[in-house]
């Protein structure tokens, strides 16, 4: 159905692993969507750590590669058997691991440990999302910034829509605004914003930044909230998220949930939007 790219043109941590982690977390809970979230990091956990302790990672790892797709797994298993032809509708479902049975699955990045055989695999995504659209009705994409320009152009030239995180400072804002000014790609109707690590509490809010960048809708933010960064260094995430369906309105927790559903709905809307369009 679509594919979501989140990326970010910055070099500092503007929190888009753990952003795209809970907009597609709450999308799954709260609507029947097949997701996929494809990790696309070089030698990091971030997003894996969300879902699952490392130790247990690694043991259903290995389970996994014995008991039902041999000796590879993940990007690896998937890139040999794309380039035998023998591909199927749910191939890259039977590569990936479940968090949310028939609602939520991930693609671990690849485990390479050498950088130029890690950007060999790179040049695979494409076509792995391809694939993978035929069968999940969205699929996540954690675009790293390690990838190399020509490997994550491909990806965004098959992206539906383009989630650019920023860093809710005023110096991030206006260098995005000059590089839109200068660039017409971060003009384009797909392209959606989002602030990571989100403090409501700053004068540099949603509201005001909106304004300040002359934006017609306002902009996505995730906000920074330690029970979450707690739970995706535990691989609590799921948990997480059940939760917060239970508590009060009032509760202070309640702002990550409420922020997360309006951007999977504003997500909804743009897909929606764009297909109008053709």
């Amino acid at each position: 159905m679509a594919i979501i790219t989140f990326k970010s043109n910055e070099l500092k941590e503007t929190g888009q692993t753990l952003s795209l982690v809970a907009v597609a977390t709450q999308m799954a809970i709260e609507h029947s969507y097949k997701i996929l979230i494809v990790s696309t990091n070089f030698k990091d956990l971030t997003l894996e750590n969300c879902y699952w302790e490392l130790d247990t990672l690694n043991k259903s790892i290995i389970g996994n590669q014995k008991a039902a797709i041999g000796v590879d797994s993940g990007v690896e298993g998937l890139i040999k058997v794309l380039a035998s032809n023998k591909t199927s509708t749910e191939i890259v479902k039977n590569y990936s691991k479940t968090v949310l049975r028939d609602r939520l699955d991930v693609l671990l990045s690849p485990k390479s440990e050498d950088y130029s055989e890690y950007l060999q695999k790179c040049k695979e995504y494409p076509e792995i999302l391809k694939v993978a659209d035929r069968y999940y009705d969205l699929v996540f994409v954690d675009l790293t910034t390690r990838m190399a320009e020509k490997e994550a152009q491909d990806i965004i030239n098959v992206s539906d829509i383009i989630v650019i995180n920023l860093t809710q400072k005023l110096k991030s804002i206006n260098d995005f605004i000059e590089l839109r000014e200068n660039d017409d790609f971060y003009r384009r109707k797909n392209i959606m914003l989002m602030l990571g690590r989100y403090d409501a509490h700053s004068k540099y809010n949603v509201k005001n930044i909106t304004r300040y960048m002359r934006e017609k809708k306002q902009l996505l933010a995730i906000p920074y909230n330690t029970l979450y960064f707690e739970a995706c260094s535990e691989g609590k995430v799921i948990d997480f998220f059940l939760r917060l369906k239970n508590i009060e309105e009032s509760d202070r927790n309640r702002l990550i949930a409420n922020e997360a559903t309006r951007a999977d709905e504003a997500i909804i809307y743009k897909l929606q939007e764009l297909q109008m369009k053709i």
